[in-house]
């Protein structure tokens, strides 16, 4: 039963070490950091943090919206005490 098992990591280990070494890396990985692909990956990365930004951004003011109602709400309840 050790065999097929065995089997199942080399054959695998084999392939990825006898890929080519292009296979490994982007453009930008090798440094032409002027090619298109490194522009588009550049862009993609700039998008998805302007997207991660953006939802950051609204659960904080979703939370100050928050803590402004219940001082108002507290502050309401508080004078007529």
């Amino acid at each position: 039963m050790k065999r097929p098992l065995k089997f199942c990591f080399t054959l695998p280990a084999l392939a990825f070490g006898l890929a080519p070494q292009a296979l490994f890396a982007c453009s930008t990985c090798f440094g032409k950091s002027d090619s298109k692909m490194a522009e588009g990956m550049n862009a993609g990365i700039f998008t998805l943090l302007v997207v991660v930004v953006t939802v950051l951004a609204g659960i904080a003011a979703f939370f100050i919206f928050l803590a402004r109602k219940s001082a108002a709400v507290n502050a309401g309840q508080n004078r007529f005490n």
